[in-house]
């Protein structure tokens, strides 16, 4: 038997104590509650007494603590706060398009509510929210104890939205020293398959006191399995982990359990560690029944190629990955079945072998089909970002020249189409140079005339007249990155069949210099019929 005093003193070597951060008194602020508890709130130690649930803090001093003489230290450098990291981004105003004091005089807590309630669909208004979350902007004001809370609220909607590069790079800005940020830092690790970095990562972090089942995965994971197992009994002793996580880590580190047929069961709310954990016990958790970020998981080499298909598409549906990596995917072998993922997997590849050839002839037989297929899936705005630049240039006629044109105004390159398709219908050439923001006059009669016929009064004129009162109110009293949330929730509404409102938000959009993304929000609304399958099968 262990000793309490002894478990007492490996526990608080494994965890890290004597460096612990203050409480963290504040409830998580994410919306995105599946993150794992990699560290946890350090405790009352100056009041433990043998049997106590909580170990003792160390008082003997080692020999490196012990000054070696009575001589005056040599002064010392101590690196000052990082600031308020709700000023921290990764791209700088001027590159988002955006004003630097675009919160001004606006609450943190009606942003962050704002931002938790925001969740764009359409392709050119993710783009404005993702550089809105990523963009070096001035602090708003605060309440007293709740600078960063902000960032954080920036970070957890990008991991909601699957962008973890992006939430990783926003967070190294800020420095893991927090540990909000540490944890956030470590389950994006997890969740790339870079345990090894976040366990590094937890090493050199000062300020962060580790949780138990984090430690032990990170002790097991570096190869000190003896440890691990100690620091797993002397903290299930004294009933400082969960005990179903006790259970996964039992199996993790004890491979007794190979042999056995009985399966744990699956978390009610699946963490990154959980992950990691039971893939490592041979019980992969499928992604698809998890929060998007946990795709990513998926995308790696150690599963099979149906899995990163599927990953990939998921991700890419929501605009969390490049379509690039998408189509890379598609292409990196021969489909071994038919139906669902592996046709449209064949479609791609025949119109990738047609375009590299360079082949109009076989591009116009190939793209109808990968049209089908990836529309009836989800994924024509991704199809048109692989291939709506390529094909838009070709000049091809009939449907296939007609899906072409749609494939590149889609992907906002309305610029390659130099030749339109010789029998394109006059609302498609109007639509066409509405793109490229050359018309003035209302949209042709006919195909798609009730969606543009709402939409296109937004452009015209002084928008300024045409405000809605709530959003004028909030722009006069520099609260602009209220309105401008506001106006991409309005714009979205678009694709309900709330046109009305859109064209609020485009005018809203318009004021606040949004001009472009306004445009392509509009292309984007009269295409939806036919590039998003859940608005129907119709023809603009």
């Amino acid at each position: 038997m262990i000793s309490t005093e002894r478990l007492a003193l490996v526990l608080a070597l494994a965890a890290g104590l004597g460096g612990a951060p203050q409480a963290l008194a504040k409830p998580p602020l994410s919306a995105s509650d599946w993150l794992s508890g990699s560290v946890q709130q350090p405790d009352n130690i100056s009041s433990w007494r043998p049997g106590d649930p909580r170990p003792p803090e160390l008082k003997r001093k080692t020999k490196r603590e012990i000054a070696p003489s009575g001589a005056v230290e040599p002064v010392g450098v101590t690196r000052l706060g990082e600031g308020n990291p709700d000023g921290k981004g990764t791209v700088s105003p001027r590159a988002a398009g955006l004003p630097p004091g675009l919160w001004g005089e606006s609450d943190s807590e009606v942003l962050i509510r704002l931002i938790r309630q925001s969740s764009p669909r359409l392709p050119a208004l993710r783009r404005l929210e993702r550089r809105l979350l990523a963009a070096q902007l001035r602090p708003p004001q605060a309440a007293p104890g709740q600078d960063g809370a902000l960032f954080l609220a920036r970070v957890d909607k990008l991991l909601d939205m699957g962008a973890t590069g992006a939430a990783k790079e926003l967070l190294k800005a800020a420095g893991p020293g927090d540990p909000e940020r540490f944890r956030r830092l470590f389950d994006i690790a997890l969740l790339s398959g870079d345990e090894a970095q976040a366990c590094e990562t937890m090493d050199r972090t000062p300020g962060v006191a580790p949780s138990f089942p984090a430690r032990i995965f990170c002790l097991a994971l570096g190869g000190d399995w003896t440890a691990a197992a100690l620091v797993f009994h002397g903290a299930e002793g004294l009933g400082q982990i969960d005990p179903q996580m006790a259970a996964l880590l039992a199996r993790y580190l004890d491979d007794g359990y190979a042999d056995s047929s009985d399966e744990l069961p699956p978390p009610l709310v699946a963490t990154p560690l959980d992950l990691r954990l039971y893939e490592a016990i041979g019980q992969p958790l499928p992604s698809s029944a998890l929060p998007l970020a946990f795709a990513l998981a998926d995308l790696d080499q150690n599963g099979g190629w149906k899995a990163r298909l599927d990953a990939a598409e998921r991700l890419a549906r929501a605009g969390a990955i490049p379509a690039s990596q998408l189509r890379a995917i598609y292409l990196e072998q021969k489909p071994a079945a038919s139906g669902g993922v592996w046709d449209r997997a064949a479609a791609v590849q025949a119109l990738a072998a047609a375009l590299a050839e360079r082949d109009p002839d076989a591009t116009a037989a190939a793209l109808p089909p990968a049209f089908q297929a990836m529309v009836a899936a989800g994924l024509g705005p991704a199809l048109a970002e692989m291939a709506g630049a390529e094909v838009g240039a070709m000049g091809l006629d009939g449907q296939p020249g007609r899906i072409a044109l749609w494939l590149a105004l889609q992907a906002a390159q309305p610029q390659v189409v130099a030749d339109p398709p010789a029998d394109a219908a006059a609302f498609d050439l109007w639509l066409l140079h509405f793109a490229e923001g050359e018309p003035e006059a209302a949209p042709p009669t006919g195909e798609g005339e009730d969606r543009a016929a709402l939409l296109f009064p937004a452009f015209l004129g002084p928008s300024e007249r045409d405000v809605p009162e709530e959003a004028a109110r909030l722009i006069l009293a520099d609260k602009r990155g209220e309105a401008l949330l506001g106006a991409i929730a309005d714009v979205d509404a678009g694709l309900d069949g709330d046109l009305p409102r859109a064209a609020r938000g485009l005018r809203v959009l318009r004021v606040l210099g949004q001009q472009e993304i306004a445009r392509q929000a509009v292309v984007e609304l009269v295409l939806a019929p036919v590039m998003l399958p859940p608005a129907g099968g119709g023809t603009p």
